[in-house]
């Protein structure tokens, strides 16, 4: 336990301080001992009883059944409920204790909201589902929201929400509207759902089933190409969540959805925020990654000249997840035929051979890779020209040999031994100069 607690110590969540006085410049003022949580040490501002009979701030005790204790932190004793019981008693006393004091600054708590029952949950989602099945859209719409705000309220009022099967409940509601006629009206109840949708991700399998009917997806591509900024983010939000926990077979029927993948590479090519941008990104890899023909799409839009664009400047995180994608077009010819034909694709994937971080290195290698290995046979020019000699022109052999001193993992290390390889063969055809800085075509966002 003591490790656990210093750990606690340590979050950024529980600050763990030695309780002060309050002051005043004339009178110092303590806060009674009973005021302050065990674990804490601050005044309680939501005090709750354990099963143990002790009082801890609702903040505090939570966050240490998170870490999966089971023992009270103050008795030891095994706590044999996690439910949690308001001490209304207390808190009464403390905030007539702040009234009274408050000439030396101390502001009185306010009345904390009490957590979503499990009953309250379930009663619900039963009057969403009802809703939605007779196509009450104006009731179906304000239990949505009414379900969405509480899960706002608190990481445990969502939690319950959630383990309550909220997925399953709103992704059936969804699909029950989507198959109606659309109108302005229906649109705005599907923007409501698929906002309280995103709000309680994860989804499990049945929920995963149920948005991934040809309806739903109907609509949620609607809602990319249509709905305002925050419609377009939920449904983005929702489509990754569906295309990564699907197998390849049904990734690829969600990619046949009409309007889908021209709606993603829109919102890439139109970025509304980085959050969307990153979340289009992701379904998009695995979207390629299903199949050679969706790639091929894909290819077919500029995607390719998109992700260059990109690399040039944006932040660690975006320039991963552009690299993943890049990488997986150019398992076909033409995703590379693509690439030979940009004149910044080598001179930027060999600036990402930098250690920026390991996954930037790692697809910047992999891509590198492929197309210097594909070159003579794809172009028809003789080894020394093109690719290669664009590559050991930038720096590429430095680096890729200043990568394999460091170290990299296996997959990474025989594809840049590979490349070292195929450019040693090169070396003395050019000299080679600093790879060059982007900084100049920095890209709109």
């Amino acid at each position: 336990m003591a490790s656990t607690l210093r750990a606690l110590k340590s979050s950024p969540h529980i600050p763990f301080i030695k309780r002060k006085p309050v002051r005043n410049p004339n009178i110092e003022l303590s806060i009674p001992n009973h005021f302050c949580c065990p674990i804490s040490l601050d005044l309680m501002k939501d005090p709750v009883t354990a099963s143990t009979g002790i009082t801890y701030d609702r903040r505090s005790i939570e966050k240490w059944l998170e870490l999966r204790n089971q023992n009270c932190p103050v008795t030891n004793q095994v706590l044999k409920s996690e439910e949690l019981i308001p001490n209304h008693s207390l808190r009464r006393m403390i905030q007539d204790w702040c009234v009274a004091n408050r000439s030396f600054g101390i502001e009185r708590i306010p009345t904390p909201r009490i957590p979503v029952t499990p009953i309250q949950v379930s009663e619900l989602l039963s009057e969403i589902a009802s809703a939605s099945r007779r196509g009450d859209r104006a009731r179906c719409s304000n239990l949505v929201e009414k379900i969405r705000n509480l899960g706002r309220e608190s990481e445990r009022n969502r939690r319950r929400i959630v383990s309550g099967g909220a997925g399953r409940v709103l992704s059936a509601s969804f699909g029950e509207l989507a198959s109606r006629s659309f109108e302005s009206s229906t649109t705005g109840e599907l923007e409501e759902i698929l906002s309280a949708l995103a709000s309680f991700l994860p989804l499990d399998e049945e929920a995963r089933w149920l948005i991934g009917s040809p309806e739903s997806l109907k609509s949620i591509v609607l809602l990319l190409r249509s709905g305002d900024l925050a419609a377009r983010l939920n449904a983005v939000l929702v489509l990754k969540e569906l295309v990564s926990s699907l197998d390849t077979e049904h990734v690829n029927i969600v990619a046949e959805t009409e309007g889908l993948i021209e709606a993603l590479v829109k919102l890439i090519e139109n970025p509304i925020s980085p959050r969307t941008t990153k979340a289009s990104l992701v379904a998009s890899f695995y979207l390629v990654s299903s199949s050679e023909r969706t790639a091929m799409r894909f290819v077919e839009m500029g995607m390719v000249s998109l992700l260059l664009e990109i690399l040039v400047d944006s932040d660690k995180s975006l320039c991963e997840k552009a690299l993943v994608v890049l990488d997986g077009l150019l398992q076909s010819k033409k995703g590379r035929e693509m690439a030979y034909d940009h004149s910044l694709t080598v001179p930027i994937l060999v600036k990402k051979i930098s250690r920026v971080s390991d996954m930037e290195t790692e697809f910047a290698v992999s891509a590198l890779w492929k197309l210097c290995k594909n070159y003579k046979h794809e172009t028809g020019e003789r080894a020394g020209e093109g690719c290669l000699m664009e590559a050991l022109q930038v720096g590429a052999f430095q680096k890729i040999l200043l990568l394999l001193q460091v170290g990299c993992n296996g997959t990474t290390k025989e594809k840049a031994s590979e490349l070292l390889k195929l450019l040693n063969g090169l070396r003395g055809w050019g000299e080679c100069i600093e790879t060059m800085d982007f900084k100049g075509l920095k890209r709109p966002f």
